[in-house]
């Protein structure tokens, strides 16, 4: 029963922890655009629209090695906020470098190219807010449920 209970749990916080990794991309390509806050309804209806599909996109690209880092991370009882940021910015790296999103190459006469590529810097911030958000719901509890449950003695 604990099982069921942690199946639902996890699932929960990956769909959450992508929501949240969506959000941290379209804050990434479109937050140098944004004047101020404003209450216009295209800027939020293209904010919102742009996290859906980044959102989806790290669903459906990365739900596989995912899942694989979240039965590994259950088995071993890991539990540390460093090791799921650091493994799931290492996911989102490797997804970002398989899929071709990142372009290593910048040519311009006008200023020099930067340290590192803007694309790689959103993958690596997605992956640590997907890290963090998924620990906070369901990481730091993670084994827990295959722990016997050992009964209050009052008497001792």
């Amino acid at each position: 029963m604990a099982f069921i209970g942690r199946f639902f749990v996890v699932w929960f916080a990956v769909i959450v922890a992508s929501i949240a990794a969506g959000m941290t991309i379209s804050t990434g390509l479109l937050g140098s655009g944004w004047h101020g806050l404003t209450g216009d309804v295209v800027e939020r209806g293209t904010f919102w629209g742009v996290t859906l599909f980044a959102s989806g996109v790290t669903w459906f690209a990365g739900l596989l090695p995912i899942v694989i880092a979240i039965v590994i991370a259950e088995a071993l009882r890991i539990r540390s906020l460093l090791i799921y940021a650091v493994a799931s910015c290492a996911l989102f790296l490797l997804g970002a470098f398989g899929g071709g999103f990142i372009n290593t190459y910048e040519e311009s006469i006008d200023h020099a190219p930067p340290l590192l590529p803007p694309g790689l810097q959103l993958a690596a911030a997605a992956g640590i807010v997907f890290g963090v958000v998924y620990w906070l719901i369901a990481g730091r509890n993670a084994g827990r449920w295959c722990e016997r449950r050992q009964a209050a003695n009052p008497s001792s």
